[in-house]
Parts: structure tokens; sequence; C-alpha cells
């Protein structure tokens, strides 16, 4: 996947679920904006909560990049954010018709992953996550529990027959964090590596 001038934005559906972690959300998000990507994003119930509880975002109040101004200073932006509804079915991401390059559920909650294991389609994510599989696009779940149970394991193996990559949050430590943010942007930056995308979020080990 390459992005450049020459070249249209690459379109990614990001989904935002209820697990604790909405930081790794939020960094990847503002990396895939500077990146010049079209998000498509869609958020759970429970992920606009933590959204507010984690990191103080209202999508209902507050548009994404007013709130990245406010948070981490105005800076260089491209790339677009459309927000989808997440109980609507006849949404265009539910349909195999509409094309995007890539699926990133971040963070993904264990009922999520549980619904994309096995197909249940019972939100506009999950949906997405089966129309991407289905088409044979990429789709990177980024798990954020501990500990796993077998049946969370089973499940993680499940999707990952299936064609999903299973980047879970869980960040290094080598390239010296000063922070939250490093953190998260490590797991950002591990999940644009595996989509094939350039980024400057940590420093490559060296050896």
């Amino acid at each position: 996947m390459t992005v450049g001038p020459d070249r249209e934005p690459r379109r990614i559906v990001v989904a935002v679920t209820g697990a604790s972690g909405a930081l790794y959300a939020v960094r990847l998000l503002k990396a895939c904006l500077e990146l010049g990507l079209r998000i498509e994003l869609v958020v759970s119930d429970y992920g606009r909560r933590l959204l507010i509880d984690e990191c103080g975002l209202n999508l209902k109040v507050e548009e994404l990049g007013a709130w990245l101004d406010r948070t981490y200073g105005p800076s260089a932006r491209p790339g677009v954010v459309q927000l989808h509804a997440v109980h609507d079915l006849a949404d265009s991401l539910a349909s195999g018709s509409q094309s995007w390059d890539a699926m990133v559920v971040v963070p993904c909650s264990m009922k999520t992953l549980s619904g994309v294991a096995h197909g249940a389609s019972t939100n506009l994510i999950e949906r997405a996550a089966d129309v991407t599989l289905k088409e044979g696009r990429s789709l990177v779940l980024v798990p954020r529990e501990c500990p796993l149970s077998l049946i969370h394991l089973e499940n993680l193996t499940r999707a990952a027959r299936a064609g999903a990559r299973i980047v879970p949050a869980m960040p290094a430590f080598y390239f010296g964090p000063r922070g939250f943010d490093d953190l998260a942007d490590f797991v950002a930056g591990r999940v644009l590596a595996v989509l094939g995308l350039p980024h400057t979020l940590y420093a490559p080990w060296e050896g």
C-alpha cells in the first residue's frame, strides 16, 4: 500500500471499541491523518464512552481535528475523516461493492473479537470486518485484554485463520519512550507497518 502525491488517498476503516486503550486509537488516527489517508471511522457505544473517559474526546460535541489541535497543537493533517453510525447496517461500509484498502479495529474488545471471529455482523463494525475478510482485504485487530482466556485465544486463532492480522497492544521499551503517547505510537506504528504504510512514530531496532 503506497501513499504519495500521485496517488488517490488510501481509504482505511478504523473502528474503536470498548476495550480500555482509547489512546491507541487516537494516536493511530492522528498518524493516518498526517499521512493523508481517508478514514472511515466507526465507534461503538462503549468506544465513545472510553474516548471521553480516557482521552477527553467527545465525538458528539467536537470534531476529531479540532480535538487534535487543542490537545497536540495545530499541524498539517491532509487526511479526512468520515464518521459512521455503528448501528446502521444499511451504511455503505456494510457492502462489499464499496472499496477500501484495509480495516483496523483499535482497541479491539473481546466482544468485538468474538463477533468478527464468528461472522456475527450484529453492528457495522462486525459487518465491515466481515466484508473486509470476504473481499480479501487487510484486517488488523488490536486486542487489549489481560489475562486472556482460552475462549479469547481460540477466537484470536479463528480470526487469524480467516485472514486477520493480530497486533496486540503490547508496546516495546527499547526505543526509550518518555510517556504514554510514545507507547501508544509504538502500537500505532506497528499497525501502519503491517499495512505497508511509512511512519516515523518510533525508531527501529538497530541491534
